[in-house]
């Protein structure tokens, strides 16, 4: 499969890395070398998809011109919109020319957190009481130093983005809104530390996110009537690690199972065979945005700032 990268900053690389001789180049307005810069300039005979590695506001219109003209779409998360009907109608787009639309959550082909979800599949802990989302980064500087990222819901739009597809992933779509209980700004315009759940739903899910843990760091905690579940970072950071605890009743130490993995990050690799896969097939994951986009809107107007800028 022939495909083209848009946008060439950290994200883009990575998808051009892993693209390796499928990608026939890339589209940047501002970084050197690029191969065109604007998608309109690559003939569209040349490649069959586009890895769409953009800022959020000019993702509608490359997503828009990509689909009209068949092209299959891997887009960078999350895929956002001031208005829902931008969505729904690329959903549109998307099944009238038969290309696909993925938005990519790579986590979702992390080893553990794959585990994780078979584990829940087959009721290995009984009903799931509670379960803790903590993802945290440190780039809080690069962020502040970025010309388009410190602005709107900061890290709330690119890592809680994370965590829903997540929770939907692993126990199914939440019937109710996230509520903020904290959103704070230590060294950014826009919030870098945040502190959300969804009460009335169950499982309980908190979620928690960061800019300004300064080892990365990753941790699920996953709390059932037969035991728990325990992710400690990703592969990506490594080691990671995957704890199945047994629960001791009436009460006392559980038996548990501990594995660890130390390899290069699979996740990327991964979700792009899957993609490939995806295009001979046709689908679209539009409808897991079009909920992400409600809450992270819902969240937006609470805190007063724009989604999408």
């Amino acid at each position: 499969m022939k495909c083209v990268v848009v946008g060439l900053g950290v994200q883009g690389r990575k998808r051009l890395a892993v693209a390796g001789p499928e990608a026939i180049g890339w589209v940047d307005p501002v970084v050197a070398g690029a191969t065109w810069r604007a998608i309109e300039e690559v003939p569209l005979d040349s490649y069959e998809a586009a890895l769409v590695c953009t800022p959020d506001g000019t993702k509608d219109q490359l997503l828009t011109y990509l689909l009209g003209h068949g092209k299959h779409v891997l887009v960078e998360k999350p895929l956002l919109a001031a208005d829902e009907a931008s969505l729904t109608r690329l959903q549109r787009l998307s099944r009238t020319t038969g290309a696909v639309c993925y938005t990519a959550y790579n986590h979702r082909f992390e080893p553990h957190l794959a585990s994780v979800k078979a584990l829940l599949d087959e009721a290995a802990i009984g009903e799931v009481y509670q379960a803790r989302f903590f993802y945290g980064n440190g780039t809080a500087r690069e962020v502040r130093n970025s010309v388009w990222r410190d602005r709107g819901l900061g890290v709330v739009s690119d890592l809680a983005s994370h965590m829903f597809d997540m929770a939907i992933f692993m126990f199914g779509t939440p019937t109710v809104r996230p509520r903020m209980w904290s959103c704070e700004r230590f060294e950014n315009q826009a919030c870098d530390y945040f502190a959300m759940g969804f009460p009335g739903w169950r499982p309980m899910v908190r979620i928690e996110g960061t800019l300004l843990s300064w080892r990365n760091s990753f941790h699920l905690d996953i709390v059932g009537e037969r035991g728990s579940i325990h992710v400690n970072s990703l592969c990506k950071w490594g080691p990671s690690s995957l704890i199945i605890r047994d629960r001791k009743l009436p009460s006392g130490k559980p038996d548990e199972r501990v594995h660890v993995l130390e390899q290069p990050d699979p996740t990327w690799a991964a979700e792009y065979e899957y993609f490939k896969a995806l295009c001979a097939t046709g689908g679209t994951n539009i409808e897991n945005d079009i909920w992400i986009n409600r809450a992270l809107g819902e969240l937006a107007a609470q805190a007063g700032v724009e989604l999408v800028s």
